[in-house]
């Protein structure tokens, strides 16, 4: 069965903005409107194996939980292996893990330290990059664990919270499918 394989403006067109969610002032961007869309989902998952693939990427790691949900899909679409990067105490084996920064607090990300040979290229595929802190915490994790991390791609970038500079000073080429300004 073929699947349209749908633009980059037909896949924005599908994120729904949910006003004041979850505070006053915030512009929610929505990706179930995108998933819950018969080719949404494949052309998304479609256009991210390309820049997985051109990344020379050798495995793909998403974080929980909808870095599962897109990461696992270009990993299956690529042919290569998926790395989840979980929340404490999710794994029932000894794990690597890592602590970072939130807005108000810490947490802790963790993985199985035989999921990556030493020297592997390793993209981070997640659903949105904001401020960056859990995409270069994984990242870190990955590194910490021997692999080579140079591609993080997701779906949605908001810019104006600087994520993606983040990223970007720490060496790593981020992509992603599309962009919303503001909060």
């Amino acid at each position: 069965m073929s699947v349209p394989h749908l633009t980059l403006g037909e896949l924005r067109a599908l994120v729904r903005t949910v006003p004041d969610f979850p505070k006053p002032g915030i512009q929610f961007r929505d990706i179930t409107t995108l998933i819950s869309h018969p080719h949404g989902m494949a052309s998304s998952v479609a256009h991210l194996a390309e820049r997985a693939s051109a990344s020379g990427a050798d495995k793909i790691a998403g974080m929980e939980a909808r870095g599962f949900i897109f990461g696992a899909a270009v990993a299956v679409a690529l042919g290569i292996g998926f790395v989840p990067v979980r929340k404490p105490g999710k794994l029932p084996i000894e794990t690597i893990g890592i602590e970072y920064d939130l807005e108000y607090g810490t947490d802790r990300l963790e993985m199985d330290p035989g999921a990556i040979t030493p020297g592997e290229k390793v993209a981070i595929v997640d659903d949105l990059i904001a401020t960056g802190g859990t995409a270069l915490a994984t990242a870190q994790l990955l590194q910490q664990a021997g692999a080579d991390t140079t591609a993080a791609l997701f779906v949605i970038d908001l810019p104006d919270l600087g994520g993606a500079d983040k990223l970007r000073s720490a060496g790593l080429q981020v992509d992603a499918l599309m962009q919303f300004e503001g909060d």
